[in-house]
């Protein structure tokens, strides 16, 4: 698979405090991928890293398949663009004015395309108003346009939708679709809010203490949160039986325990079964939100 981003056993260690703990991420070319986790488990500092603003204790990280500590580093972080914690935005300047500096700041000739990304992000008409006057949407979705000066192809946003009201974090979410499918831009996107990272992410990575406890697809995660039944039987064999006699998607658990994915009639499925002396001993019905999983995967809502 064609990674955009890879790291290898990163460490980032402050005295006696392991901050990234041998950490492996793999980030998909054309993905959108949300990193879960709680405070302090280390999603700002891996960002903080892979911008190069700070450096690895141990380990390593390649993007676009360039070391981090080849020269070439340098050019390779020239297609990334990158939002940590908040916006960099001079608050007494208009949205044009942001974005020319930027354009200075990275050393490019003319303001072409300037006018194009402002229409992009929604800021097109707002004319000589002032950053400071702008609404925290507003001033989330002109940092997405200073990030995208220079045409990056892997945006980096720490939290961008913090404290926005519904409205504004709708407007955040197009945007991101937006680019990722009409631009093809890649993503990592740092957030607690996972209702919505579930909405956009095609990828998940979940930290915890600095160490990356899974990494999985969309289409993994809805496999394991779809709806289900949970059976406990009396015989899994005769269970099974029934359930290939009437074409029904089912996983075995264990020698008591199986899941079926099918819709049933539970007072059926028992006289059914009862006749070849098999008995279920509970149900359950189960269907897991992103929510959900990242409790179960992280121990528990009250584990840290």
């Amino acid at each position: 698979m064609n990674y955009i981003l890879e790291t290898n056993q990163l460490k980032k260690q402050y005295k006696h405090a392991k901050v990234i703990n041998n950490l492996n991420i793999h980030i998909p070319k054309g993905a959108i991928y949300g990193l879960i986790g709680k405070n302090g488990a280390g999603k700002t500092t891996l960002i903080r890293l892979i911008c190069g603003l700070q450096r690895p204790t141990s380990g390593n990280y390649t993007i676009y398949g360039i070391k981090n500590t080849q020269k070439e580093i340098l050019e390779a972080r020239k297609r990334m663009g990158a939002i940590i914690e908040m916006p960099s935005i001079r608050l007494d300047a208009t949205a044009e004015e942001n974005l020319k500096e930027q354009y200075r700041m990275i050393g490019l000739p003319s303001f072409d395309n300037l006018q194009e990304l402002l229409k992009l992000v929604g800021l097109k008409d707002t004319g000589k108003k002032k950053a400071k006057h702008f609404s925290l949407g507003m001033k989330q979705r002109l940092g997405i346009a200073i990030a995208l000066v220079g045409n990056p192809d892997f945006l980096i946003l720490d939290e961008p939708i913090n404290g926005l009201d519904p409205e504004g974090i709708v407007d955040i979410r197009e945007l991101i679709l937006t680019l990722n499918k009409e631009k093809g831009i890649t993503f990592l996107i740092s957030s607690h809010y996972l209702d919505e990272l579930s909405k956009i992410s095609t990828n998940y990575g979940f930290i915890k203490n600095g160490t990356m406890l899974q990494e999985i697809s969309k289409n993994q995660l809805e496999e394991k949160c779809k709806k289900r039944i949970e059976l406990e039987v009396s015989n899994v064999k005769e269970c099974v039986k029934y359930f290939e006699e009437m074409r029904f998607s089912y996983e075995v658990i264990s020698d008591k325990r199986i899941n079926v994915y099918d819709k049933i009639n539970i007072t059926d499925l028992a006289i059914a079964l009862s006749k070849n002396k098999c008995t279920i001993y509970q149900f359950q019905e189960k269907e897991e939100t992103l929510e959900s999983y990242y409790i179960n995967l992280m121990g528990g809502a009250d584990n840290d």
